[in-house]
This record gives structure tokens, sequence and C-alpha cells, in this order.
């Protein structure tokens, strides 16, 4: 009988450790992973996009000083160059700006604000768009045409335009009541709601091709509710665009993030991102003091770069026409 027990409580431990083997095996047996290892530019894409978000998440450890910190900050060591030139001083590798901040521990931090509003943002616009994307597919009709009107009339207007307007909307609602988080969730639900009209048409269109396929007609006829037959048997199978376009608007969301930032309409220089430094930098580009905006805008334009690619990727990867 114990013999019996113990060898259902193996079998039972062991069933999870095999599904991830059969899982791990089917990734690199299918053809994602194929395309994946066969273009070394996007491996290489995939690998930097992966060190900027190590970077950003142990930016505690690997920075030499906490730039949120004025504690920490001295004017004494304002404005000096990077390391390897003749004025460089230990252990400011990349040099320090005005307020005396170690420049390469400011874009680790930095980098962490703008991938964090970026990454909540393109969540946002997505379950925003994927939402009303599913209703109008689904519903057709009345519903159909005003949310689709709405993205059209959204569509006339630039995204940085509706991201502006939101948060000039947000400033003068809350006025001085915005401290620092305030300004990053303002900044998030700008974004998200600039970039959710992408997902909504492109889950309109594939709904309404899917709902009309007998999987769906046999979901209704056993009486399966809408919400559960849009979540369960429909949304899955439209996948495949929806994190082409996540990965694009994570780019984007990481542009108009810096955008709004160099305008001024941002995060406060208290806790800059990538695009704030970038701002603040601008100021002493003429003043030899290059480094303080240089190093932030080279690590922008790498992030977006390799994000970009690997949006490239796959959307060939995923379109069955390349293959």
């Amino acid at each position: 009988m114990s013999d019996a027990v113990v060898s259902n409580s193996d079998k039972q431990s062991a069933q999870p450790v095999q599904a991830a083997h059969g899982w791990f095996s089917r990734t690199l047996d299918s053809d994602l992973f194929y395309s994946f290892r066969r273009s070394k530019l996007t491996m290489v894409a995939a690998a930097i996009t992966v060190l900027f978000f190590l970077l950003a998440i142990f930016a505690s450890v690997l920075a030499v000083q906490n730039p949120f910190d004025p504690a920490q900050l001295q004017l004494m060591n304002s404005r000096i160059s990077p390391l390897w030139t003749a004025d460089g001083q230990s252990p400011f590798l990349l040099g320090t700006d005005e307020q005396g901040r170690d420049v390469f521990s400011a874009i680790l931090y930095g980098m962490r604000i703008s991938l964090a509003v970026g990454v909540a943002g393109v969540i946002f616009a997505g379950a925003l768009g994927i939402a009303l994307g599913l209703i109008a597919g689904y519903f057709g009709g009345a519903v159909d045409g005003v949310i689709m009107r709405i993205a059209d009339v959204q569509l006339t207007f630039p995204a940085i335009l509706i991201a502006l307007l939101v948060n000039g909307i947000a400033k003068s609602i809350l006025g001085n009541r915005l401290d620092a988080t305030s300004m990053l969730a303002v900044l998030v639900i700008s974004i998200g709601l600039s970039f959710w009209v992408g997902y909504a048409r492109t889950v309109r269109s594939s709904v309404m091709v899917e709902k009309n396929k007998d999987y769906v007609a046999a979901a209704q006829l056993i009486g399966l509710p809408a919400p559960k037959i849009m979540l369960r048997h429909v949304l899955p199978n439209t996948m495949g665009p929806i994190l082409v376009i996540a990965t694009i608007n994570l780019a984007l969301a990481i542009i108009t993030e810096a955008t709004l930032s160099f305008l001024g309409v941002g995060l406060p220089d208290t806790m800059p991102s990538l695009g704030t430094l970038i701002r603040i930098g601008n100021n002493y580009l003429f003043a030899g003091e290059w480094w303080i905006v240089a190093f932030p805008g080279l690590a922008l334009a790498a992030l977006i770069l390799s994000i970009n690619l690997l949006g490239d990727w796959l959307r060939d990867a995923l379109n069955p026409k390349l293959r």
C-alpha cells in the first residue's frame, strides 16, 4: 500500500517536469525558434534588449550612486568628463552632469523608468484595444460602428498629440497635486490612450473572421456566454498579430515618453528618464560637456533599434506567406 502511494506521488511530481520539458522541446523544434536561430541580426538585437532589461532591473546593484537621492550627490563632482579622458575621475565611468550625478548610474535608473513606462503603456493600450476590438468584432452592428468611428477620429491625430492632450488635461485638473508617482501614472495612461487603436482594429478584423467558424458556432450552441467565447476561444487565435503590434509599440511608447520628457511635460528632473536626461544634457552640449547628452542618447537609440529589429523579425516570422 505504501509503495503504491509513493509511486503515485512520484508520478504526480514528475508530471510538471515532463510538461515543462515537453513545452521546451516543442519550442526548440518550432518554426519560430528556427527562424530566430537563422537570423544573426535578430539574435544580437534580442541579446541587447535582454541586456538593457537586466541593466534596468539591477540598476541599484550596478550603479555607483542613486541619482534620485540628493544626499548622495555632490556639486563638487559636477561636469566631470568620462573616465578615459584626461580630466576623468574614478568611479565616474561616463562622467557626471551639472548636479554631480554619475551619468552611467543616471542612465541605468532612467532606463528603468523608460522601460517601466513603455511596458505599462503597452499593457494598458493592449488591454483596452483588445477588449474594444473583441466587442466590436463579435457583436458588430451599432457597437462596432461607434467603436470604429472613435478609432477613425483618433487616427487623424498623431500619437504624440493625443499624449500631450491627455497629459495637459490631467495637469489642469490635478494641478500641484501631481507628484512623481502620479506623473508616472499619467504618462502610462497618455501612452495607452495613444496606441489602443492598432490593437482594436487588428483584433476586430481577426474576430470577424473567427466568429464565423465552426468552433465558435459549437460554443454558442452549448450555451457558453459571449465573454467566455471571446476570451477562451476567439482571442487565442488572434495572438500572433497582437504580439507583433505590442513589440513595435513598445519602442514607440518609449520614444513617446522620451519625447514628452524632452519637451518638459514628462517626469521631473528629480526622477529623470532617458528623455529627461537628454533634455538636461542638451543644455550643455555647446558648452563642451557633450557626454551629458551623448550617452543617454546612444542608450535610447540602441534600445529602440534593438526592439524595432525584434518587432520586424517577429512580423516576418509569424507571416505564413513568408515561410
